[in-house]
């Protein structure tokens, strides 16, 4: 038997080690270490079935185009170059791949996400590849086995098939492939025809219609208006619909494609890993099967026989989309195997490879499949990653975030003990994520394999309530730990597990139900006697039992015997009620399997219970289902009402509201549940919520109890820990939702006010769906606000945020203001028009040096003696504070009053100022290749660029430039400061481009004007509406000051403020300068007509604000 390709890669990883070891002690150069190692590396590749090494400034393999990598480029250095902590010659040698791989992409036109680079010394390998927008370099790490085994796997990557990503599947298998609508019109087709007939394919599909109502009503999703556009959607799969019947049909079939890609991955994937070990059916034998074993290897499959060959005992427990395979024609034959055709050209080495490329894939494929609006009006929402991340990060920062010790055994210990619960886990997002942590984790703390998968299996569960949804979430979970079942000890059950977390099986507690736990299901309700349910393991035991029992139609009273005697029950426990319960649980599940309908019932049974079985979690994270009470079906409605009650969620009153009234929305309900029976004391739930569960009156004020009841006047304690409102960024692809993320505490009580942070998208940027954490951090701004109960006496009233209730009182002095604000002088070169004057001569011309410290266009430093009439005192913003603003430097305005953007004339300057002339001379390019001149001051005249002023032309110049005060506050800054300039010297004061301006014709007005902006009214909504801490011009635009009155007492006294702090601030007496702000607030409140409660509002509001804005960069 040929070794797998696993073996062959961990065969010459040893081998090149060996070399290494052998080479390394000799001390060669760059090119002896070369010459060493390749020879191997060339006969790794021809193993591989991959051309031979192209030399360059690089070495460089190459590969098919869609293959994981197609071009590797191998960097080597001299033995000793690399560094564990990277130093100069590293980052050099890791630019160089860069650099390499760069130049590849824009030559022959590849995408950066399939190159991938290394960096070798025989010591330590640096490895390099792209992801989203940049590139990532992993940290050093020394070449042993383990590494050179990766490095190997990296190189075999070039010779894999197709890499197994969404975005591959999407071009194979997307709608709009003429593939795909082969196969939805083969699959169409036959239901057509076998639903014509009495059958199972027709007992089947009424069975998905009925499962599905539990929680979609499909009737109305495929009726009136939402049913032109889904036939119009229809028709790229070259399908006509007329009706919703034929709409309803048309999903099915869809279903059951999306169903039969994730199950045939699944096997692909097991087949590649483990085929030839095992001996089981390899799925590259399907494509030539004939077509009759075609049919049977696909029927070994739906029933979960090929993945329990593989040692994986639950991965398809038989489901409604195995219909195919009794309405089998040569129609269907054909689709399939035109499908797995090309399925057979992937290599799940991809998930291997980068584990980042594989998380999201069936919802990515789902996308694809689905257009925005047919998924919405589904109801189907799918949690972003960089969503769910985040998520994960608020419930455990130790956990999920930063790279550990390799010695760290206290995070050692929580990474095999920590347990997480998705209750609702859809495609598998949640439990994924988590995998793929735990497996990073497992690897930097060096937990062994066999440890680690059992710790995942045990301890990272989900439930869900839509049977596609499990399957993909079942597969999503296999292909996550891949990688480690070669070290399972033996058969394994995936902790996925098709269950209502709010329906959960519960015993009876009157006469007649005592001992007796129901579970009510679309097909009637199933009693199980409670001494089974009790013990987890006892009741698996009994399920199986159940199970083999029915497939082998044993009879009733031998399924009772081998229980009892399997079980060991004692007399007292297996009494009559508990053997007629049995019984009749038997009988009936007997019959549904004489119909062909047990494969999926019998197993639902063990499912269903499995939140009783599975004991409790430390976490419970996910995305829980966002549908309002009045838009659930009526029976689970009233399944579900006895919970609200035990909840005290409603805050309506009689059975009316229950059945419809409220508008409370199910994910509450879940809240409490989950929380109550399966989160441990302390634990911490975290969920992407609806926001208005904080906002809102009747609907959230339940909710907004925190504490469960448990019992006559006890209560367990809920303690909201932190709240993310993320309204602003309609995170769910293309809907208005009102999201949230909140994190709970189990046991102790909420202490107000809550940490409730508000999310904010950065003007000019944007995220999308498959955008990382980083990047959506990148793009938006997040503001620190805290919540409480709007009314203190009642701790379930609607939350009030800083931001909402600041607002209201805000309101009054929001308004487009008497004054107009503008920027300061912009030169089109800071490092040429910024000056120190270094001498004053006798003859009155000055000696000045340019001003380069932090210049961003070099241009040399330079001595010169200019002319005194054009140079002005520069205040910059790092001059600036609050009340106080004192000039550093001078500038050169080559621009006089009454001329605004019109500069001085050459010619003229030439004759009244040929120094300063003969100094811009010098610099007359660099001034024209500027930015500033480029843009302002080039025209286009009859076809040709002409300048529009002199070279050493300056913009934002006006008669504001030359006004004798100003009020002046930084733009770029972490709080607004304002403070009123005058003139020094006889010259007036004039703000560089980085300050804000208004100008003012006396004193008292600029005053008057800058004790309103140092007010905190002013600061704290200057704090609200600057985008990334920018005061801009138009922040007049919304604060509403009035035209300076001097008859008014009340303007006359904030001008005396301003000018008594601008002197207390000179002093440096922060005592007095306190006690003037606080009279500034108290003056500005009554101006703008604040209450004192307001007033005192938004100071606090401001402080919450205040340290929470990231700091401003100081200005050159």
């Amino acid at each position: 038997m040929s070794p797998s390709r696993e073996e062959v890669v961990a065969h010459y990883a040893d081998r090149l080690h060996q070399v290494l070891q052998k080479t390394i002690a000799q001390n060669p150069n760059e090119a002896e270490f070369r010459r060493a190692v390749e020879p191997l590396l060339e006969e790794f590749l021809r193993e591989m079935g991959l051309e031979p090494l192209a030399r360059a400034e690089y070495t460089l393999a190459q590969g098919r185009a869609d293959a994981i990598f197609n071009r590797l480029v191998i960097e080597y250095e001299r033995p000793g170059v690399l560094k564990p902590k990277p130093d100069a010659a590293t980052r050099h040698a890791v630019q160089q791949v860069k650099d390499y791989l760069s130049g590849i992409a824009q030559r022959e036109r590849h995408a950066k996400e399939r190159l991938a680079g290394v960096a070798f010394d025989g010591r330590y390998l640096i490895f390099v590849r792209h992801m989203g927008e940049r590139w990532v370099e992993e940290p050093p790490v020394e070449a042993n086995p383990h590494s050179l085994k990766r490095f190997l796997t990296w190189l075999a990557g070039l010779a894999s098939g197709i890499a197994l990503t969404s975005e591959n599947l999407n071009r194979d298998f997307s709608i709009e492939q003429l593939r795909t609508q082969t196969i939805l019109r083969g699959l169409y087709q036959a239901l057509e025809k076998a639903l014509a007939e009495e059958g199972l394919v027709r007992q089947l599909f009424e069975q998905w219609r009925i499962f599905f109502s539990e929680a979609i009503d499909y009737s109305e999703t495929f009726g009136g208006r939402k049913l032109e556009p889904l036939k119009k959607w229809v028709r790229k799969a070259g399908l006509h619909i007329q009706t919703p019947e034929e709409a309803e049909r048309f999903f099915f079939v869809l279903h059951t494609y999306f169903a039969l890609l994730a199950k045939l991955l699944a096997w692909l994937a097991l087949s590649r890993h483990m085929g030839v070990r095992l001996g089981a059916p390899v799925f590259s034998a399907l494509a030539a099967a004939d077509g009759e074993t075609l049919q049977k290897r696909l029927g070994e499959m739906e029933s979960g026989g090929i993945f329990r060959q593989y040692g994986i005992l639950n991965l398809l427990e038989g489901d409604f989309f195995a219909w195919y395979l009794h309405a089998w024609s040569s129609e269907v034959e054909r689709a399939l195997r035109a499908l797995i055709e090309r399925l057979d050209e992937y290599d799940p080495t991809t998930l291997s490879l980068f584990p980042e490329e594989t998380r999201d894939l069936f919802k990515k494929l789902y996308h694809y499949l689905l257009p925005r609006e047919i998924r919405h009006n589904l109801g189907e929402y799918y949690t972003p990653d960089w969503l769910a991340w985040r998520l994960l990060v608020q419930l455990d920062n130790t956990f999920f975030a930063g790279t550990p010790s390799p010695n760290d055994e206290k995070l050692r210990q929580k990474l095999l003990s920590t347990r997480f619960l998705d209750p609702a886990c859809g495609s598998g997002t949640f439990p994924v994520l988590v995998i793929g942590r735990m497996l990073e984790l497992g690897r930097l703390l060096m937990v062994p394999e066999r440890d680690l998968l059992e710790a995942i299996l045990k301890n990272v569960v989900g439930f869900d309530l839509n049977p596609l949804a499990v399957l993909t979430a079942r597969v999503n979970y296999l292909l996550a730990i891949s990688d480690l079942l070669q070290y399972r000890q033996g058969d394994i059950t995936i902790p996925i597990y098709l269950a209502d977390s709010v329906r959960t099986p519960a015993e009876g507690q009157d006469l007649f139900s005592q001992g007796i736990f129901v579970f009510p299901t679309a097909v009637g309700d199933f009693q199980v006697p409670a001494v089974l349910v009790t013990a987890p393991k006892r009741f698996d035991r009994f399920c199986e039992i159940l199970e083999s029992s029915i497939r082998s139609e044993v009879d009733p009273q031998a399924f009772l015997e081998r229980t009892r005697r399997e079980l060991d029950l004692n007399p007292s426990e297996w009494d009559d009620n508990a053997r007629k319960l049995a019984e009749e649980l038997y009988t009936k599940l007997l019959d549904l399997h004489r119909r062909g309908l047990n494969g999926l019932w019998a197993r639902l049974l063990k499912n269903n219970f499995a939140p009783l079985t599975v004991g409790q979690f430390d976490y419970i994270v996910g995305n829980p289902p966002w549908v309002n009470w009045e838009h659930l079906p009526d029976n689970y409605r009233r399944s579900i009402a006895p919970l609200w009650a035990r909840y005290e969620i409603f805050s309506h009153k009689g059975f009316d509201a229950i059945l419809g009234k409220s508008k409370d929305d199910i994910s509450v309900l879940m809240t409490y549940t989950v929380m109550d029976k399966l989160l441990k004391d302390k634990g911490r739930l975290g969920f992407v919520i609806t926001q208005s569960v904080f906002k809102t009156g009747g609907g959230g004020q339940g909710f907004r109890r925190f504490r469960i009841p448990q019992g006559k006047e006890q209560f367990t304690p809920l303690a909201v820990i932190h709240v993310d409102d993320m309204v602003d960024l309609n995170p769910f692809e293309g809907a208005s939702n009102r999201t949230a993320v909140m994190v709970l505490e189990k046991g102790k009580p909420t202490k107000y006010p809550v940490p409730y942070t508000v999310w904010r998208k950065k003007r000019g940027t944007r995220f999308t769906y498959d955008s990382t954490l980083d990047e959506v951090l990148s793009a938006t701004r997040r503001l620190h606000f805290f919540a409480e109960p709007v009314d203190p006496k009642d701790p379930t009233s609607p939350w009030l945020t800083a931001r909402p209730k600041v607002l209201k009182a805000v309101r009054k002095i929001l308004g487009k203001s008497d004054y107009r604000a503008r920027k300061g002088v912009t030169p089109s070169v800071n490092s040429v028009f910024w000056l120190i004057e270094a001498l004053k001569r006798p003859d009155g011309l000055i000696l000045i040096h340019n001003l380069t410290e932090g210049a961003k266009v070099e241009v040399g430093e330079v001595s010169e003696t200019i002319e005194p009439d054009l140079l002005y005192p520069l205040l910059r913003g790092r001059d600036v504070k609050r009340w106080r603003a004192e000039p550093s430097a001078m500038i050169l305005i080559t621009h006089e009053p009454g001329m605004r953007l019109k500069a001085i004339p050459e010619k003229e300057m030439q004759t009244r100022y040929p120094r300063t002339y003969g100094y811009l001379k010098r610099f007359e390019q660099v001034l024209r290749r500027s930015a500033v001149f480029r843009r302002y001051f080039i025209r286009k005249k009859g076809g040709e660029l002409v300048d529009a002023g002199p070279f050493y032309s300056m913009f934002n110049v006006g008669d504001y430039t030359f006004a004798p005060w100003k009020v002046v506050w930084r733009e770029i800054a972490s709080d607004l400061t304002a403070a009123v300039v005058s003139s020094r010297e006889g010259k007036t004061i004039v703000p560089d481009h980085k300050l804000v301006l208004v100008a003012c014709s006396s004193d008292i007005e600029a005053h008057f004007i800058c004790a309103l902006l140092n007010s905190s009214i002013v600061r704290f909504v200057a704090l609200g509406y600057a985008i990334q801490t920018q005061f801009a011009p138009h922040l007049l635009d919304f604060i509403r000051i009035p035209r300076y009155n001097p008859t008014d007492p009340l303007h006359r006294r904030l001008s005396e403020l301003s000018q008594a702090a601008h002197k207390a601030a000179q002093a440096g007496d922060e005592k007095r300068l306190e006690a003037l702000e606080a009279e500034i607030d108290r003056e500005a409140a009554k101006l703008w007509g604040l209450t004192e409660a307001e007033l005192r509002e938004i100071q606090e509001s401001l402080r919450e604000l205040e340290g929470e804005v990231p700091a401003a960069e100081e200005e050159a």
